[in-house]
């Protein structure tokens, strides 16, 4: 999974080619409407007027950075003068989409680009601000194990007949069962699942550059019980290629996105474990009411339906349908060595 997705020549982000909208394979939630940003930059924004955080955002994984083109633009129009101090830090591996985000962000002077956390606190040291990660930790490697006949196989690749085919191997790997262990996962037979080890190496390595600051994960997943489900039973691991569901992750190598569903309970445990206290963790529909998008809602009675205000009320609309596209997505929100920011000081309840 790493290598077809971040090989340095043909890994799938690596490429030079469009994959996120109508031209690519998916869609993420700011190609759905700018209101999205809006929202998020209002929920900033009043964390930075009530003085609970510095005027920096890291973005990691910005992908085509619309998502930070409509942050800032909202804030430079809301509140030019913490505008002014405002920094924007996007970490982007992808070279093609550090391209596509210097054409988009309209401010770019705002903004600092880092293709690693690495090169980002050789340059600014420790982190000190708002962390986004929208869609990111769906995009990480992930082990695959699988119960057969009561024994515990690790699900690896090889080649055979000149493509490639999984192959089961006896599961050895101790932090693999340390892991389901500590979350208290015990597979069935015939269950598989992915164990997210990268995801969790990422958080241990907060510690060396996150020094204060609240974290919004935007991300699909499921909780442990959600996870034990049968439905569930055979992971969620598959593809996305010309906005089609690909169940076979083998197919089309370096050229398909790789997904998987993330592992909610064990983000907050991991979390917590390394200094990240849990403030909240909501459905992005119940996150994007509370955080004030029936403010953007407009009396509209201009008969074209393609107009700024027609298309930014069906976006909202959109958003916030029981059945829309944030069913489908949680929103946790994190903080480290930041007492001081309650969830009231993001969130309101009277929607």
């Amino acid at each position: 999974m790493g290598i077809v997705l971040y090989d340095k020549e043909l890994g799938y982000y690596m490429k030079h080619k469009q994959k996120i909208g109508k031209e690519g394979d998916f869609y993420t939630n700011s190609n759905v409407h700018s209101v999205f940003g809006k929202v998020l930059a209002r929920i900033f924004i009043r964390l930075v007027q009530l003085k609970k955080i510095h005027p920096v955002i890291c973005e990691i994984g910005a992908g085509t950075g619309r998502l930070a083109n409509f942050i800032l633009e909202e804030w430079k129009k809301v509140d030019p003068d913490s505008f002014k101090q405002l920094k924007y830090i996007i970490v982007e591996i992808s070279p093609y989409h550090r391209e596509e985000q210097r054409k988009v962000i309209r401010s770019f002077e705002k903004v600092q680009q880092f293709s690693s956390l690495t090169e980002m606190v050789n340059h600014l040291g420790k982190f000190n601000g708002i962390i986004l990660a929208n869609e990111l930790f769906d995009a990480f490697p992930v082990d695959v194990v699988q119960k057969v006949n009561g024994e515990m196989v690790e699900v690896r690749i090889t080649f055979e007949n000149n493509q490639l085919v999984e192959t089961f191997v006896p599961c050895k790997n101790e932090e693999i069962f340390n892991w389901l262990e500590q979350n208290g996962i015990v597979l069935t037979n015939g269950q598989r699942m992915e164990i997210p080890l990268n995801m969790d190496h990422w958080l241990e390595e907060t510690n060396a550059w996150l020094e204060k600051g609240i974290m919004f994960t935007i991300d699909y997943g499921y909780t442990k019980e959600e996870w034990m489900h049968p439905i569930h039973r055979e992971g969620s691991l598959r593809g996305y290629y010309k906005h089609q569901i690909i169940k076979n992750p083998l197919s089309y190598p370096g050229d398909m996105d790789l997904t998987t569903h993330i592992h909610l309970d064990a983000l907050i445990q991991k979390g917590e474990q390394v200094g990240l206290k849990l403030l909240g963790m909501l459905n992005q529909r119940e996150f994007l009411l509370k955080g004030g998008i029936l403010n953007y809602l407009q009396e509209n009675s201009d008969p074209n339906p393609f107009s700024e205000i027609s298309r930014q009320n069906r976006a909202i609309r959109s958003l916030i349908m029981d059945d829309g596209i944030s069913s489908s997505f949680t929103v946790l929100i994190q903080s480290k060595n930041a007492d001081q920011i309650i969830l009231s000081d993001i969130l309101v309840d009277d929607y």
